[in-house]
């Protein structure tokens, strides 16, 4: 099972990623993990990518790529991988494809987390990182994951927040690269659509309402899993 997953900052993608991952024992690929493992094992695009993040500049495709592929052929994800985190525009959607197909690896599922900006934007404000696990669902606003004071509601370990979660303006770029449909985020999640319907159905969309409670959103994602 081979899936991308998609969904805006602040739509619980990734606590549903590490259900998934728990559930069908596949990988959970985060794109900005793969950066800090070739920069901290001192690979050939480790090294490049270094380059451009050190002057904060954003790492170019051409090397972007080739570190996704080259985690997606590891032993591990020979039964299947999530990716996540990428692609974040048209362009990309397009070249991930190309190098897919190049590779033939056939990539079987899209799943994409729907969720009204507004109601995304004010759940970032409200997260809490637990330090033992990010993905322990903790948010001050939602009331089925609302931490035990200043305690993680899962593990009880202590909580922090990101800067950038309390700062609008980052959240508002942040959304606008996500929700644009011309050559952002969502341009590239309607790529995959189009390519589904040219395609008898694959990859397969898979469609998540993510305004739900996050039982119900893992319920739903499950059951459409199969």
């Amino acid at each position: 099972m081979k899936i991308l997953f998609f969904g805006p900052n602040g739509s619980g993608k990734g606590t549903q990623g590490s259900i998934i991952k728990d559930k069908y024992g596949i990988p959970h690929i985060e794109t900005g993990v793969i950066f800090r493992e070739n920069i901290t094992g001192g690979t050939d695009l480790g090294k490049k990518a270094k380059g451009y993040i050190d002057r904060g500049e954003l790492v170019p495709d051409n090397i972007t790529i080739p570190m996704i592929l080259a985690r997606l052929q590891e032993d591990d994800c020979k039964g299947g991988w999530i990716l996540d985190g990428f692609p974040r525009n048209l362009t990309q959607a397009q070249e991930l494809d190309k190098a897919l197909k190049d590779l033939d690896i056939t990539l079987d599922i899209v799943i994409e987390m729907i969720l009204d900006r507004q109601i995304a934007k004010d759940r970032i404000m409200g997260r809490r990182l637990c330090v033992n696990d990010n993905n322990h669902p903790n948010n001050i606003f939602i009331d089925a994951i609302k931490p035990n004071g200043d305690k993680c509601q899962v593990c009880g370990g202590d909580l922090k927040t990101r800067s950038d979660d309390q700062d609008e303006d980052a959240i508002d770029q942040r959304h606008n690269i996500y929700y644009d449909t011309e050559t952002g985020t969502m341009a590239g999640v309607n790529y995959f659509k189009d390519l589904s319907s040219k395609n008898d159905g694959i990859p397969r969309i898979v469609d998540l309402n993510g305004q739900q409670d996050l039982k119900k959103v893992t319920a739903e994602l499950i059951n459409k899993l199969g």
